[in-house]
């Protein structure tokens, strides 16, 4: 196209140094990891939605960004914006060093660029985002068929300090559906313990806190005070609302999950934080029923909790990053075998025992 034309690397070198303008369009993280020296940093997206702010339409632009793709089509949009002198970096970034020519430090370390890359592309993350993650601490009670799947995409995105709180033995009949524990763990291994082995084997880089107790009254609000976010991968209502009361004096939000046999469901709870707006778990469940199984008396199809567990995962990452809509105020139901979802409105109960306005 006119007035694009396609530099080698130590060719735009050689422009730059006579006055041209290096702009470097890849995303921050992508900046963060070194640029060519001199390089201004404007992301394609904020360069392409108003260049004229940025830049005059007689300067001499070079454009440059990872491998010269994005480069290219950036500057034929600017070519059609009126810019007269554009180029774009044959190779980009990646040939720009490979010459051997001036590059910028890191301002990251390599592990974590390289292990959160794909999160850190995303403009809903970015390197803000992942440090959010990093710095947040997640409880988790139970380290089971929820607990076991949710643990290890939250230890895989990043998520800096977990707490496992689960009182049991890995025991074979879990190995259907706990991916977090192993055979040679049978009758032997803590299940936090394993999990904790398992994660960190995962990711080095976080922490993992694994508390083998029985959650009740007296010490759940110690499991929980600390952290940001809670996730309910327990498999009974007493627990359940336990967890929940605590919630709400702590103003904690709670991720809620339960499945049983084909079927599972799960929801965000809230009202600690936003009273009498967010309903609460004994908005949907106020008594225990006399009775419900559990999976050890009714069965569960062994990736029903995984398909669960990664969406109270999900839950809890957009909640610590504070984007997309939570399920507050959702029930989100799920069927295997019609393999349907379908919602439910939930609000806040004004009787409810725990949240309600007599409470």
């Amino acid at each position: 196209m006119v007035g694009v034309r396609r530099l080698m690397p130590r060719d735009a070198l050689v422009r730059y140094e006579a006055g041209a303008r290096l702009i470097d369009v890849r995303s921050e993280a992508e900046q963060a990891s070194g640029m060519a020296r001199g390089a201004e940093a404007i992301a394609q997206d904020l360069l392409l939605e108003d260049a004229a702010a940025d830049l005059p339409h007689d300067a001499e632009i070079l454009l440059i960004c990872q491998r010269g793709l994005r480069s290219l089509n950036v500057a034929e949009s600017l070519s059609k914006q009126g810019f007269i002198n554009v180029s774009s970096i044959e190779g980009g970034t990646e040939a720009w060093q490979h010459d051997g020519l001036p590059m910028t430090s890191s301002t990251l370390d390599a592990d974590f660029l390289e292990r959160y890359s794909r999160q850190l592309r995303l403009p809903q993350v970015g390197i803000e985002g992942q440090r959010k993650l990093q710095q947040a601490r997640v409880t988790i009670i139970g380290a089971g068929g929820l607990g076991a799947p949710a643990a290890f995409y939250l230890a895989a995105a990043g998520v800096g300090h977990l707490r496992l709180v689960d009182d049991d033995i890995v025991d074979r009949s879990n190995l259907q559906r706990q991916i977090l524990h192993v055979d040679a763990g049978v009758d032997v291994a803590a299940k936090v313990d394993s999990a904790r082995e398992r994660l960190l084997a995962l990711n080095p880089s976080i922490e993992v806190e694994a508390v083998r107790a029985r959650v009740d009254a007296g010490n759940v609000d110690g499991f929980i005070r600390s952290a940001d976010v809670v996730m309910d991968g327990a498999d009974n209502f007493p627990v359940r609302h336990v967890l929940n009361d605590a919630c709400l004096r702590l103003g904690k939000p709670l991720v809620y999950g339960a499945v049983q046999r084909f079927d599972g469901q799960a929801s965000v709870f809230d009202a600690g934080r936003q009273r009498g707006i967010a309903p609460c778990y004994r908005c949907l469940f106020p008594e225990a029923p006399d009775d419900a199984p559990n999976c050890a008396e009714a069965g569960v199809l062994g990736v029903v909790p995984g398909i669960i567990g990664l969406v109270q995962a999900t839950e809890v990452l957009k909640l610590i990053l504070g984007i997309g809509e939570p399920l507050i105020g959702r029930l989100l139901q799920f069927d295997a075998l019609s393999m349907r979802f379908r919602e439910t409105r939930l609000r806040a109960d004004p009787d409810c025992p725990a949240c309600g306005r007599h409470a």
